[in-house]
């Protein structure tokens, strides 16, 4: 994975509550084995019509809106447990989601995947949406190592709960196997023991 590093960055505006997986990546494109392709599908069924078309009403349609950080309404990643949600949006070349609330599996997989999901206040998730609003091209600062999100023109911010080991593993970039194998002098001296 890459490592996570400080992120500045415009951010897209998804003001939904209760996305689930099957809106994220569709059921359908479920057959591949590896990661790479789910972005070209993430939020199929809302960015193209019938004929795959581009829906014009649909925020990653508008060019308006780019960046690395999606904000999404309250109850993001709900549903089934499909890991290929954390890896569209990871593909489509998101590294932050923003919600008051996320579905716990779909947490887990996206921290397993480099994506950081950060958990705002309702009332800090509405400053975020304001602020894009008036702003389409207004920044956002997300730091990991101080746990910090940012919105940059007004300097206002909120603090973030993240787990320590899924902190330093997305600091350094390691996902679970890579940890264990940056442990494996520790690990052959305690069998030595």
């Amino acid at each position: 994975m890459q490592a996570f590093t400080t992120i500045k960055s415009t951010a897209i505006p998804l003001p939904i509550e209760d996305v689930d997986t099957d809106q994220i990546i569709p059921a359908r494109f479920l057959k591949a084995t590896t990661r790479e392709g789910f972005g070209d599908n993430l939020f199929c069924d809302w960015r193209f019509d019938r004929e795959g078309q581009p829906k014009k009403d649909f925020v990653l349609n508008n060019p308006t809106y780019r960046g690395e950080i999606l904000v999404a309404g309250k109850n993001f990643g709900c549903g089934s447990s499909r890991e290929h949600a954390a890896w569209a949006i990871g593909d489509y070349g998101l590294r932050v989601v923003v919600s008051s609330f996320f579905a716990d599996i779909f947490r887990g997989n996206a921290l397993n995947n480099g994506i950081l999901p950060v958990v705002v206040s309702p009332d800090f998730l509405d400053q975020i949406f304001q602020a894009i609003e008036q702003d389409p091209g207004a920044t956002f600062t997300v730091s990991l190592e101080d746990q910090n999100f940012q919105i940059d023109a007004n300097g206002a911010s909120a603090t973030f709960d993240i787990d320590p080991y899924k902190k330093n593993c997305l600091l350094k970039g390691y996902d679970d196997i890579d940890f264990l194998l940056s442990q494996q002098e520790e690990i052959e001296a305690y069998e030595k023991v």
